[in-house]
């Protein structure tokens, strides 16, 4: 599992690349919240494509290692992004829940969950 582990950090860098087009190409096109969902579904498809190419290259053993993949990058992410976006960024808590009021539009969690879920379906799509 440690190379699963150490190969959730190269998702900082898609997710910093990503947050890098939202403020700079989105941004000034669409209103904040189309820009944060657009950002959302392009996260997903980053980090799908990312999954596919580390999923050929070094293949889970079995479908519960795919699974609990999933899982150890879900807690990474979501740890780092609240003690990064608190800490560093120096965002509010509240300002950080914010993405993931799902009744006012924002999509945030999806990214979460197909992190969570992509390894078990990338998984499974390659076999």
């Amino acid at each position: 599992m440690g190379k699963y582990i150490v190969a959730w950090f190269p998702m900082i860098i898609i997710a910093i690349a990503n947050g890098l087009f939202r403020e700079k190409f989105l941004a000034g096109r669409l209103n904040e919240l189309q820009a944060h969902q657009a950002s959302t579904a392009s996260m997903i498809l980053l980090f799908g494509i990312y999954v596919w190419v580390l999923l050929k290259i070094w293949e889970p053993e079995t479908t519960n290692q795919a699974l609990m993949i999933g899982v150890f990058w879900l807690l990474f992410t979501v740890i780092f992004e609240f003690l990064f976006g608190h800490y560093i960024v120096g965002h509010s808590w509240d300002k950080l829940l914010h993405d993931y009021n799902i009744v006012k539009g924002r999509v945030w969690i999806l990214v979460l969950i197909w992190v969570t879920i992509a390894p078990y379906v990338i998984y499974k799509l390659q076999k």
